[in-house]
C-alpha cells in the first residue's frame, strides 16, 4: 500500500469510496453486452483510463455446457481467479470480460477494475514480471477507491436447485482483502468509515479488526 501511495499520490488515496449505489452507476442495469460497456467506461473515468488506449472485448461464453451441468442434481462447481483477462496486443491494452459476469454487477465491476489495474500497472510501464503482480493488482483496486467490490466478490456463496455454489474471484482472500481495507482507511484517517457498511460481513469483520488494531499501533507510536 505504502508502494502504490509512492506511485500515484495522496491525491489518489483521498479521492471518493466508490460505492454500489445508485450514484456511481445510474442507470437501469440488465446484464446486456451495452450495459457492461457502460460500466467499463465509467470504470475507465474512475480509474483515470483513457479508453481510447485500451480495447474492451465482451467474450460470449457457452451457455448450453453450463446449463446443462446446472441442471444435474447435486451438482457443485467452485470456479477460482478473475473472470477477466488483460493483455498487451500491438502496443495496446486489451480487457476481455466473460459475459458470465454480466449478471452479478458486483462481481462485474470487480473484474473489470482488476483488468484496468493492470493497464495502469503494466500498460503504463510501472511494473515489469513479478510473482505478486496479480495481488498487487488486487490492491490497487483497493487503492483506487473500489475495495468494496473486490473483497464482496472474493468468496460467494449461492444454494438452490438441489445444490450448491460457491464462486471465489480474485487474487487476496476475504480476510486479506479486509485487512487491506483497514489499511486503506487507517491511510485515509478513517476509524469508523460510513463506507463499511457496504462491505460483506465476512470481510468487513476482518476490516472492524484491522481498523482496531491499525489505530491502536498508531496511539502507541504516540507514546
Amino acid at each position: 500500500m505504502g508502494w502504490l501511495a509512492d506511485e500515484f499520490g495522496e491525491n489518489r488515496l483521498r479521492g471518493r469510496v466508490i460505492l454500489p449505489t445508485d450514484e456511481f452507476f445510474p442507470g437501469a442495469y440488465t446484464g446486456s453486452e451495452v450495459d457492461v460497456r457502460r460500466v467499463f467506461a465509467m470504470l475507465c473515468a474512475h480509474m483515470d483510463v483513457d479508453p481510447a488506449r485500451v480495447d474492451f472485448e465482451f467474450v460470449v461464453a457457452d451457455p448450453g455446457e453450463q446449463a446443462l451441468l446446472a441442471s444435474l442434481p447435486g451438482y457443485t462447481q467452485r470456479s477460482a481467479g478473475a473472470a477477466g483477462e488483460y493483455v498487451r496486443r500491438g502496443g495496446r491494452g486489451v480487457v476481455s470480460v466473460d459475459s458470465g459476469q454480466a449478471a452479478d454487477p458486483m462481481a462485474l465491476v470487480a473484474t473489470i477494475a482488476h483488468e484496468l489495474g493492470h493497464e495502469r500497472l503494466i500498460g503504463e510501464g510501472r511494473i515489469g514480471t513479478r510473482a505478486d503482480e496479480e495481488q498487487l493488482t488486487d490492491l490497487l483496486t483497493v487503492y483506487f477507491g473500489l475495495g468494496i467490490f473486490n473483497a464482496n466478490a472474493a468468496f460467494q456463496y449461492a444454494a438452490g436447485g438441489g445444490g450448491w455454489r460457491t464462486t471465489s474471484l480474485g487474487y487476496l482472500s476475504e480476510r486479506t482483502f479486509g485487512y487491506a481495507l483497514a489499511v486503506y482507511a487507517h491511510l485515509r484517517g478513517e476509524r469508523s468509515p460510513a463506507w463499511a457498511r457496504y462491505v460483506d460481513a465476512n470481510p468487513r469483520a476482518f476490516l472492524t479488526k484491522g481498523l482496531k488494531y491499525r489505530w491502536a499501533e498508531h496511539e502507541r507510536e504516540q507514546f
